[in-house]
C-alpha cells in the first residue's frame, strides 16, 4: 500500500504531553498503520544547503526554552535510517549529516502517531538558499519515496503569528480564519500554484505567514498529490487566535 503524504499543524511543543490535538494525531496513526519509514520536513530545521539526517539513532532535540522539566525530559527514541537518508540524498542532492536529530516539529507529533517509536524517521532540512520554486522542485523529486513505502510528511502551521497569539485563548482572528480556509480550499482543488503564491490567497495573508518557515513544509506535502488521492483534514482548529493546528492527509 502506498502511504499518504501528511502535513501536521504542530503548534506548541506542549502538545507532546497530550491533549485534543495529540488525540487527533493518535487516531491518524491508527488509520494509516506503519509505513516503512518517514521523511519529515520540519519548520525548525533551516540550513544553507540541503541536508538530511543520517544517524541510525537520532537524538531528540529540545529546541526551545522556558517549558516544564517534563517536556525537556521527553524523549522519542525512534530509529533513523542511513539507507533512507542515502536514498533522499540520491533523489535530491541532500548531504547526509549527523549534526541534527529529531526536533520538536517532528517528535512532538510522532510521539502520538506512533508512540512505540518503531517507525524509522529521517528529517530533510529547509534550504534557505532556495526560493519557492526551488522547494517545489525538491518536493517533486521526493515523490518516488511513496512508491517505496515511505510517508512524506511536513510539520509547521498554515497560520503562524506568535506576535498576535493570545495566551489565554479566544476566538480566531478573522484574517487567520480566512487564510486557513483559503489554504484548505486550494488543497482540495489541487491548486499548487495558489499555495506557492500564498500572499495572494487571502486578504492580509502576510499576517498569517509573517515568515515562511512554518508554511513551506506544507508545499512538500501538497506536491505529492496524485490522481485519485483523497484530501482530508484533521485537528482543524486555530489556537490562541493565530496558530493553526490544521493538518492535512493526502492519499
Amino acid at each position: 500500500m502506498i502511504p499518504p503524504a501528511v502535513f501536521f499543524g504542530h503548534g506548541s511543543p506542549m502538545n507532546a504531553l497530550g491533549g485534543p490535538y495529540a488525540d487527533g494525531w493518535r487516531l491518524l496513526g491508527e488509520e494509516i498503520g506503519k509505513p516503512r519509514g518517514v521523511m519529515m520536513v520540519s519548520a525548525h530545521w533551516e540550513t544553507d544547503g540541503l541536508a538530511v539526517t543520517r544517524q541510525a539513532r537520532p537524538r531528540t532535540i529540545h529546541d526551545f526554552g522556558g517549558f516544564p522539566a517534563e517536556l525537556h525530559a521527553h524523549q522519542y527514541p525512534a530509529p533513523g535510517s542511513p539507507e533512507l537518508a542515502s536514498r533522499v540524498g540520491e533523489l535530491t542532492g541532500a548531504i547526509p549529516t549527523g549534526a541534527w536529530g529529531l526536533d520538536h516539529g517532528t517528535w512532538s507529533v510522532l510521539s502520538h502517531v506512533w508512540p512505540e517509536a518503531d517507525v524509522p524517521v529521517v528529517q530533510l532540512s529547509l534550504d534557505r538558499r532556495r526560493d519557492v520554486a526551488g522547494h517545489l522542485e525538491i518536493a517533486r523529486r521526493l515523490g518516488a519515496l511513496r512508491d517505496e513505502g515511505v510517508m512524506i510528511a511536513g510539520s509547521g502551521d498554515f497560520v503562524h503569528n506568535l506576535r498576535t497569539w493570545k495566551q489565554d485563548g479566544g476566538a480566531a482572528y478573522p484574517w487567520a480564519t480566512g487564510f486557513n480556509e483559503a489554504v484548505k480550499a486550494a488543497l482540495v482543488r489541487d491548486d499548487l500554484d495558489a499555495l506557492a503564491n500564498w500572499v495572494g490567497l487571502a486578504e492580509d495573508a502576510q499576517l498569517s505567514v509573517p515568515t515562511d518557515e512554518h508554511f513551506l513544509p506544507l508545499l512538500y506535502v501538497a506536491a505529492q498529490r496524485r490522481a485519485g488521492d483523497a484530501v482530508s483534514f484533521f485537528n482543524d482548529v486555530i489556537e490562541g487566535g493565530s496558530i493553526s493546528m490544521t493538518g492535512v492527509r493526502i492519499g
